[in-house]
């Protein structure tokens, strides 16, 4: 029985795009046992796959942080211990330096990117096997194709993620429509007029709206879409809380976040918006998945702060999002509303 490690940490985003591999290595090596190590804040999403034999968290972002720590209380070493197995091969996923060193740890035959390929090209030194894999493709392929040249069968058909999430119970009827609307640079936002805009649109047309939140910012926010249009925010909650009503809901619209690549991995209809960056390598990825992108001049700048904030009190967001209205999106989501019903 192949026994396999694989080495894949963060972000969430990452962490989905793996998944796939996963799926089509199970089917593709008879009895593989696959164990994975993953940033404890993700940790929760390897097991909803029913490939994953065992999940190992790690806790780099927090160790980095108090480093002397870790070593006092002794979460390093543990860690380290749960690393000795008989593994037959270590998979590094990842790409970074410290993905490599986890993989050293282990004490097994690694399989990874070719320093052409790799993110971080000193990774691939610590490698047995070393795989080329272009950089053009997006990262659910990347990732397929490293798994397939490395435990040697043939890379074919269409991703399936796997996951295993039952919907959530809800109390509303009806067909909804569910918001992501929280994400990290402040040039990803969707400015919050078009959420509103975009928002009473919706109500007004008979659907429920629901918008998720995770920081007290993103909140914030979603209470005064409630307080204009009559949204519903849903209340703070797990991971697997969210995934269960991202599953529960018709269409999904995001923001480049994490959250917009879980409701692609649970094949949900899904608008995903991008203005400041590029959606063609690491965007959502499947079925029913619409990303949407900016032709505006400079866009994707792949910038955290946005070349137009010089202006002062006349900027109020970055003009790439203005091609992509609440006008806009509504037709899209439209035009996913009119597919659900006929299929």
């Amino acid at each position: 029985m192949p026994k396999v490690l694989l080495v894949k940490m963060s972000s969430l985003g990452d962490v989905v795009h793996t998944l796939p591999a996963v799926t089509e290595a199970a089917v593709n090596v008879p009895g593989l046992q696959l164990d994975w190590v993953v940033e404890e804040a993700f940790a929760e999403i390897p097991t909803w796959h029913p490939s994953v034999n065992k999940v190992i968290p790690a806790a780099l972002r927090r160790w980095r942080k108090n480093p002397y720590g870790a070593l006092r209380t002794g979460e390093w070493a543990s860690f380290g211990e749960k690393l000795k197995s008989d593994y037959d091969v270590v998979i590094d996923a990842q790409g970074l330096l410290k993905s490599a060193l986890i993989a050293k740890k282990v004490g097994a035959e690694i399989v990874g990117y070719d320093r052409t390929s790799v993110r971080e090209p000193l990774s691939s030194v610590f490698y047995h096997r070393r795989y080329s894999v272009a950089k053009q493709m997006h990262a659910v392929e990347r990732t397929r194709e490293l798994f397939a040249q490395g435990l040697g069968y043939a890379k074919r058909g269409e991703p399936e993620y796997g996951l295993k999430i039952n919907a959530a119970e809800s109390e509303d009827t009806g067909p909804t429509i569910m918001f992501l609307h929280g994400t990290t640079w402040r040039t990803k936002h969707w400015p919050e007029t078009f959420w509103i805009d975009l928002a009473r649109r919706c109500r007004e047309a008979g659907f429920n709206v629901w918008a998720a939140w995770g920081n007290e910012e993103e909140k914030a926010r979603a209470e005064r879409l409630e307080a204009s249009t009559g949204v519903r925010v849903l209340p703070r909650m797990p991971l697997k809380g969210i995934a269960e009503h991202i599953a529960k809901a018709q269409v999904i619209v995001t923001v480049d976040t994490g959250l917009g690549h879980l409701a692609a991995a649970l094949a949900k209809p899904t608008i995903a918006l991008y203005g400041p960056t590029n959606p063609s390598l690491t965007g959502i990825y499947g079925a029913q998945q619409t990303s949407l992108g900016s032709s505006y001049h400079c866009a994707p700048c792949m910038q955290k702060h946005c070349r137009y904030e010089v202006l002062g009190d006349k900027f109020d967001h970055p003009p790439c999002w203005n091609e992509l209205s609440p006008e806009v999106i509504w037709e899209r989501v439209m035009k996913l509303v009119d597919r659900e019903r006929i299929t």
